[in-house]
């Protein structure tokens, strides 16, 4: 998949602007806080309709503006020209693609897929469970709607359980009719996640040998709060449960307390990794998400580099470019120039210079 133009208007700071991109490179080059990370956000939005930086739609739309419109066009694989159009209101979000207006994210998904390479990925190893099940849910939904669905339905019926609990007034009837509902939504979540994180264990190995030299194995490994993938068997845990829950006042057993673990040389990577081995294995997390979109839909993502390589060594720099997808368009962004030579297979890079939310071309290297 290509991504041919984008024409933003009153997306964040930039006021109106249409981007056209050459080529399989792109470094949009320029100080902080200019517009390049919302040119990637508004990219990225063409997966799921979600940006990588927040879940407020208010904070994307200009200041004083009611609403903020992208539209791609875009070369794909398997359908040609294609063009989307989103439009973001503070109530909500309206896609268009090739004139036709979709009204179920399920029927979307899949088909335009974006991996983000971010400096704060690091939190993904350095910070809370939370975020690393936000990555994971994001990672699977975004290419399987059967997986939306459980997660959507799971998290409705553990806020109405947790209300009921925390009311003080929770029957067992009603208790009984909220995990009716949780039960075969944990369980399948259960069950789509252990085969995902199976799907995405394999090429997060071969991503970190090939950024650390092969020098140790990296593991990545689901840590279920409760590994059980039959629904009856969840409507027993939650029964079982219901008097720490009453004291407690929230549920707090389910796939809302998994977790995910990356293991370097047998060692947990948060504990005893290195910061060179750290930035590696989140390099390694997100190559297996692009793995995994390619496998999924047949497409090879769109590749999003956020500032993420000044931190890494020149060998570490050169072999993540090595390992990026042939295929893949990379837009890629940084306060200094890449450097020649750098990039997948020394390709020419387009460098777009960027200023207040405008986009000019500069000179190409590589």
């Amino acid at each position: 998949m290509r991504l041919r133009q984008i024409t933003l208007r009153h997306f964040r700071n930039v006021a109106e602007a249409t981007v056209e991109f050459a080529g399989r490179q792109t470094f949009l080059l320029g100080p902080n806080a200019q517009g390049k990370t919302n040119l990637l956000e508004a990219v990225g939005f063409l997966t799921a309709l979600r940006s990588f930086r927040t879940s407020d739609v208010r904070l994307l739309v200009a200041r004083g503006q009611p609403a903020a419109s992208l539209a791609f066009v875009l070369e794909h694989e398997r359908q040609g020209e294609t063009q989307v159009r989103i439009v973001l209101r503070p109530e909500g979000r309206e896609l268009h693609c090739d004139g036709e207006k979709i009204t179920r994210l399920a029927d979307y998904l899949g088909r335009f897929p974006t991996v983000v390479f971010s400096a704060q990925d690091l939190q993904l190893l350095r910070g809370a469970p939370a975020l690393r099940r936000r990555w994971l849910d994001l990672t699977l939904a975004a290419m399987d709607g059967g997986y939306l669905g459980s997660l959507q339905a799971f998290v409705r019926a553990v806020a109405s359980r947790n209300a009921l609990l925390k009311s003080g007034r929770a029957a067992a009837a009603e208790l009984d009719a909220f995990e009716a509902a949780l039960a075969p939504a944990a369980a399948d979540l259960v069950r789509r996640r252990v085969a995902g994180v199976a799907a995405l264990a394999v090429p997060c190995g071969a991503a970190y040998g090939l950024l650390g030299g092969g020098a140790e194995p990296a593991e990545l490994i689901y840590r279920p709060d409760w590994a059980e993938t039959d629904p009856a068997g969840w409507r027993r845990r939650l029964a079982e449960g219901r008097a720490r829950d009453l004291a407690f006042r929230a549920t707090l057993t389910g796939p809302h307390r998994d977790d995910l673990e990356l293991r370097i040389g047998g060692g947990t990577a948060r504990d005893f990794a290195s910061e060179g081995q750290q930035r590696s294995a989140v390099l390694a997390l997100r190559l297996a998400q692009a793995a995994w979109f390619r496998d999924r839909s047949g497409v090879a993502p769109i590749i999003l580099a956020d500032d993420v390589l000044g931190e890494l060594d020149p060998g570490r720099r050169a072999r993540f470019w090595s390992a990026l997808p042939a295929e893949s368009q990379v837009i890629a962004t940084g306060t200094q120039l890449p450097g020649t030579g750098l990039g997948v297979d020394g390709v020419r890079w387009q460098v777009l210079r960027v200023s207040a939310g405008a986009f000019q071309a500069g000179e190409g290297i590589g």
